[in-house]
């Protein structure tokens, strides 16, 4: 059996695509080990059909997490057998190239996002600087590449000369299960699961929340600027009108996104990384058959328009939002819904991963 180990730099607990790429090549042949890091201590005891380590660090973030992730990483992969490594992000890239070479293994890149091009490294020249060497120096050298969406693979064609597959980020096909809410509300819930960091737009729905006071905003996970968000919704007055649900496992997840009337995605155009981003959350909100309001994003926008499952936001204020939002319910989505549903699967993109990791071995 051949052994593939895979590389994150999170840890495992929320990382969909990851778990969605390892099950699927755990499920036809391949041995898989995923390793990641320990930030902090684990909601509950990973249980997958394959095998997980989390590296122990010293330090959870900055320029210390990424040099001491990374060497721990480097002497991981030095000792344990494999036949291919996989490594995600560039984050993760540089251990994963030194090894391949040193012991000739076969490498696989996939790029979730442009790293080098968040919004976090925007006004950080010299971090950013570091991240695009390590692009330039190693991308160009991998034969075997995929990444989330075309407008990524373009840039890195573009950039670096370097083909990239498309695998969408979609999630499995699944039935609607309605779970309980940790809260009790007869108001409609408008949600958000993702990531709470820098220019995901929550601040502008919370802003808008003035307006949507029968509704409830639910925002589902953790991040950077979570304190920022709670006192701009104490500064504002509502809130009894948003609820921070905390992180949540994936299981977790597909119980509560049902339960919402509507789901949104308003990242910025903070740099190419937002520009090209099609998040993981946009499929979520289609399989739970809730309509979508979006940012006037290439990626994002071409789905919404597409399958016909959602709105575009027309104006960003919080006033023009909620009445788009009021409009939006108004409308039946439903058919739309239960179309695009079965076409935006993992089941469908699988075999395109399956396909590349079939030639290497």
């Amino acid at each position: 059996m051949k052994k593939i180990i895979v590389s994150v730099s999170n840890d495992l607990i929320t990382d969909q695509r990851v778990h969605k790429v390892c099950n699927s090549l755990s499920e036809n042949g391949f041995s898989i080990i995923l390793v990641g890091c320990q930030k902090t201590k684990p909601l509950k005891a990973l249980e997958r059909n394959y095998e997980t380590k989390l590296l122990k660090l010293f330090f959870t973030k900055g320029v210390l997490f990424y040099a001491e992730f990374n060497i721990r990483l480097f002497f991981f992969l030095l000792f344990r057998e494999k036949d291919v490594l996989l490594s995600n992000d560039i984050d993760t890239l540089l251990p994963n190239y030194l090894i391949s070479k040193f012991q000739n293994k076969k490498l696989v890149f996939d790029s979730h996002e442009l790293f080098s091009e968040i919004p976090e490294l925007v006004n950080r020249r010299y971090v950013k600087n570091v991240w695009v060497s390590l692009e330039k120096k190693i991308i160009p050298k991998i034969k075997n590449t995929y990444t989330v969406c075309e407008s990524i693979a373009k840039h890195y064609k573009e950039k670096y000369n370097t083909e990239f597959k498309v695998i969408r980020n979609v999630p499995k096909s699944t039935i609607i299960e309605e779970g309980s809410l940790k809260i009790s509300t007869e108001r409609k819930i408008i949600i958000y699961q993702g990531a709470i960091n820098v220019g995901r737009g929550l601040e502008l729905m919370i802003d808008t929340m003035m307006y949507l006071q029968e509704y409830l905003l639910v925002i589902v996970g953790d991040g950077d600027v979570k304190e920022e968000l709670f006192q701009r919704m104490l500064k504002n007055r509502v809130k009894g009108s948003v609820y921070f649900y905390g992180k949540v496992s994936p299981e977790e997840l597909k119980t509560i996104t049902p339960n919402a009337v509507l789901g949104f995605s308003m990242e910025e155009d903070l740099g190419l990384n937002y520009r090209y981003a099609l998040p993981n959350k946009i499929f979520d909100y289609i399989q739970a058959e809730i309509p979508v309001l979006c940012s006037d994003l290439p990626e994002m926008k071409k789905i919404i328009q597409e399958y016909k499952v959602g709105e575009v936001v027309m104006e960003r204020t919080p006033e023009k939002i909620a009445l788009q939002i009021k409009g939006m319910l108004k409308k039946d989505f439903s058919k739309e819904l239960k179309a695009a549903k079965q076409k935006l699967i993992w089941e469908q993109e699988e075999q395109k991963l399956l396909q590349l990791f079939n030639q290497l071995v």
